[in-house]
């Protein structure tokens, strides 16, 4: 059994890995992390053009009808690269809608989600930190009146997948009546946030009632395909210095207790690969375990995101403490990670819960 990635996926991360260091190089990333909006509209049309934006989308919508392991990989590269812009919150809000909409719902907005002419986004969360679909206390109807906090990409999108009491999910386009938004200063320069207001806000439930579950699951598959492709690049920067910043007459790297804290962390790197290559495999072929492995993976890799940032920071010295330092962008997207959606240790919980212990 081969338990490696397709030709074809290995295939799709060169090619988003390539359009990114066009596109995004670093110089530009630091222009985007230090300006107003987070997002560069060119960058997301070219991610529009190479398909990514719509990869989970059915293809009679005009997406790629890709499965959550195609989704995995490209979130990986967009973590290596630290992307900038919407993408997060825009597959999520799609896969809502593709899994919960009305064959009318879903003819009104996919294809403009999977041609990136409109951007889509989720606000999930509440006051307290109510992530999940089991806390979510706004009402459903035809109009909504209340507040979602920590919406990403908030001031951008053109519509939100907003989540409702009792688990289910409703459609707001940002030019409804009763819509404020408060952007809210993040760490993460590169993932914007807003805090969304409702008031008598029309809006259209979607009815498929395991929508909402399935998005935030995907939602931790995500995260955790993205910290394991930041952790991998902070790893690249840490040994890229080793080789070049030079004390006492020879390069740092010579450094045995260096040498240690690099092994230690490829070692907290690596094994992750495989953790989240399952939890994406699981989504679309071991549903029993899909939820489990996502939580598990979710919280294991966001965590050990966070560990290897802390550790690059270190490596570097007193630069890395520092704005300047490019270590601070990723160090940023890993506290993004370890937040968004809950914390790991909810995560760690409903895993527990799930297998029965």
């Amino acid at each position: 059994m081969n338990f490696d990635l397709t030709e074809e996926q290995l295939m799709l991360q060169d090619t988003v890995g390539q359009a990114m260091q066009n596109e995004c190089p670093i110089t530009h990333l630091r222009t985007i992390f230090d300006g107003d909006s987070g997002h560069d509209p060119a960058l997301w049309k070219t991610l529009a053009e190479l398909g990514v934006v719509g990869l989970a989308i059915p293809e009679e919508y005009g997406g790629a009808g890709l499965e959550i392991l195609d989704l995995a990989v490209t979130a990986e590269t967009l973590g290596y690269h630290a992307a900038p812009g919407p993408f997060l919150g825009h597959v999520l809000a799609s896969l809502a809608i593709a899994v919960g909409g009305s064959p009318e719902q879903k003819e009104k907005w996919l294809p403009g989600l999977a041609s990136g002419e409109r951007i889509g986004s989720v606000a999930l969360a509440e006051d307290g930190g109510r992530w999940g679909p089991d806390q979510w206390q706004l009402a459903g109807g035809k109009h909504l009146s209340g507040r979602k906090e920590f919406v990403p990409s908030a001031a951008i999108a053109d519509l939100l997948v907003v989540g409702l009491a009792g688990g289910g999910l409703a459609v707001v386009e940002s030019d409804a009546t009763g819509i404020q938004i408060e952007v809210v200063d993040g760490a993460d320069l590169t993932r914007r946030f807003g805090h969304v207001d409702f008031d008598s806000t029309p809006c259209e439930v979607l009815e498929g009632e395991a929508a909402a579950q399935r998005m935030a699951d995907v939602g931790r598959v995500l995260l955790a395909a993205d910290a394991f492709g930041g952790s991998q690049r902070l790893l690249e920067m840490c040994v890229e210095y080793a080789k070049t910043r030079e004390q006492f007459g020879v390069t740092i790297g010579h450094f045995q207790a260096l040498k240690h804290q690099l092994a230690s962390m490829a070692l907290d790197v690596e094994p992750n690969r495989g953790l989240y290559w399952f939890a994406a495999y699981a989504q679309d072929h071991a549903p029993d375990e899909a939820e489990r492995i996502a939580a598990i993976a979710r919280a294991h890799i966001g965590d050990r995101f966070m560990q290897v940032a802390r550790d690059a920071v270190e490596a570097h010295g007193g630069i890395g403490f520092t704005w300047e330092c490019d270590v601070q962008i990723w160090f940023k997207r890993a506290m993004f990670n370890r937040a968004f959606l809950g914390t790991p240790s909810e995560d760690r919980e409903r895993s527990l819960q799930l297998a029965g212990i």
